[in-house]
């Protein structure tokens, strides 16, 4: 008897463990490399407060109790998007309505609240209001994947940042367009370079619809820049040893360089590979990483492994990448939402 209640039991966490549901992921299982440098230009959710400034040697801003990181969402009860949308409505306020104080919506720490803040106004009714604020960052970085099948792509490898603040910039839309390098300034040991590029914003390749710790995504809208595709590796088949990048250094021009792996982490939420840059041309030109180099894509035994996140500053030949697989199921799972 007892025999056989055991048998029950087993029976029954079987049967269990058959019917737990599981999550899937539906990216490809081979996708389009990237590689090429592209303009990224994502708006806000809301306006950001980003900074204070002096009226009549006063900080207004500061003293109504706004902070910086505030996201203003609304003037007298009228939702304001844009910083456009803002100053329409500070004007038609002061002009049409003849007052100088303003009911501000707020968010702060996802909570919303009303702040009191009154305006400086001169006789032909420019008001100030003490406040500097954004409403989209534009900026340059690289194109890391396109699942053929879905058209979502990735690229970054990281989150946008707003500088100011520190934090990740919550993000209404936004689009890739195309983009030139220029040229790079070098990154030396302690002084991370860069690349300089110029935007062609009506050359729009898609729409952003996520800034997210694993990179920014979104749909591609146009041709794609290659037929190529290549397979997606797991993290148990990166080995540490040679491996390589692929990235853009002059014009549109994606080149493959050699890296070493050093080391594999698991456990971290980005930072998975270490690497260490050992073509030679490629140093000669950048001295290591240099910021826009983040999202190029890493590969290694024909498979896309990962891309480029990170530059060590104390060693700027080195760096780190975050893996692929990480990348694709964040788009995958925002693309669903």
């Amino acid at each position: 008897m007892f025999f056989k209640k055991i048998k029950l039991q087993f029976l029954f966490l079987l049967l269990a463990l058959f019917i737990i549901p599981t999550t899937g992921y539906a990216y490809s299982k081979y996708i389009v490399p990237g590689g090429q440098t592209i303009g990224i230009e994502v708006n806000s959710d809301g306006i950001l407060v980003v900074g204070f400034y002096k009226v009549d040697e006063q900080y207004i801003g500061k003293d109504a109790g706004f902070e910086v990181g505030d996201s203003i969402l609304a003037i007298n009860d009228q939702k304001v998007t844009t910083i456009e949308e803002m100053v329409q409505v500070v004007n038609q306020e002061a002009r049409n309505n003849a007052i100088n104080s303003l009911d501000v919506t707020i968010e702060r720490n996802n909570k919303t609240s009303d702040l009191s803040l009154n305006m400086v106004c001169d006789t032909e009714n420019v008001c100030k209001t003490g406040l500097y604020v954004k409403d989209e960052i534009t900026g340059i970085g690289t194109l890391t994947y396109i699942d053929p099948n879905s058209k979502i792509f990735g690229a970054l490898g990281h989150e946008i940042i707003e500088k100011t603040t520190g934090e990740k910039f919550e993000i209404k839309d936004g689009q890739i367009f195309k983009a030139d390098v220029t040229g790079t300034n070098k990154s030396s040991d302690g002084s991370p370079g860069e690349k300089n590029a110029t935007y062609d914003k009506s050359t729009v390749f898609g729409t952003i619809f996520s800034n997210q710790t694993a990179g920014i995504f979104g749909l591609y809208d146009d041709s794609f820049p290659t037929t190529e595709t290549l397979e997606v590796a797991t993290s148990d088949e990166i080995k540490t040893g040679k491996a390589t990048i692929k990235t853009v250094i002059s014009g549109q021009k994606v080149e493959e360089y050699e890296i070493n792996i050093l080391k594999i982490d698991k456990d971290s939420d980005t930072k998975n590979i270490l690497f260490e840059i050992t073509d030679q041309n490629l140093l000669d030109k950048t001295g290591g990483v240099v910021q826009g180099m983040s999202g190029s894509p890493i590969i290694q035994n024909n498979k896309i492994i990962g891309a480029v996140t990170h530059v060590i500053v104390s060693d700027t030949k080195k760096g780190y990448g975050i893996f692929i697989t990480t990348m694709l199921e964040e788009g995958d799972k925002k693309g669903a939402d």
